[in-house]
């Protein structure tokens, strides 16, 4: 692996995080959004991860197995059917009185916001460690 190829993993990883978190705000902000354009409550959205080659790494050359990077492959809305809260003066409220409000946990979004935050430093990290590998590569013909 070379260096380039260690700061494109970097890179896509940052990218996925970067869209993950962006995600994760979306739903908090739409917490209580009783409509949305295509109707209805807002639907509580995720990002799918999957690993691809990092693209023209040195392994490829030599007929290795490729360096490992991630992109976000789709954004999945969430299945599960609105949490429903009972609110008769509430102007979106159905006949019985019940308003449909979207299905997010506000708990589980600020731990996976915690979560992205950690992995996105650990990318910045590995990225910076990468580089200063490189920069004392080239100290070394001094």
């Amino acid at each position: 692996m070379d260096f380039f190829s260690s700061m494109d993993i970097s890179a896509s990883a940052l990218a996925a995080q970067r869209t993950r978190m962006n995600l994760i705000s979306s739903n908090l902000a739409n917490v209580n959004s009783t409509k949305t354009a295509e109707g209805g409550p807002y639907k509580r959205k995720d990002a799918v991860f999957t690993a691809t080659d990092a693209p023209g790494s040195f392994g490829d050359a030599l007929g290795k197995a490729a360096a490992r990077g991630v992109e976000v492959t789709q954004i999945m809305e969430d299945p599960n059917p609105p949490r429903l809260q009972y609110d008769p003066t509430h102007p979106d409220a159905n006949p019985q009185g019940y308003v449909a409000y979207p299905n997010i946990n506000v708990v589980e979004e600020m731990a996976d916001m915690i979560t992205a935050s950690r992995s996105y430093e650990a990318n910045v990290t590995a990225s910076n460690a990468a580089k200063n590998m490189a920069l004392k590569t080239l100290e070394l013909g001094r």
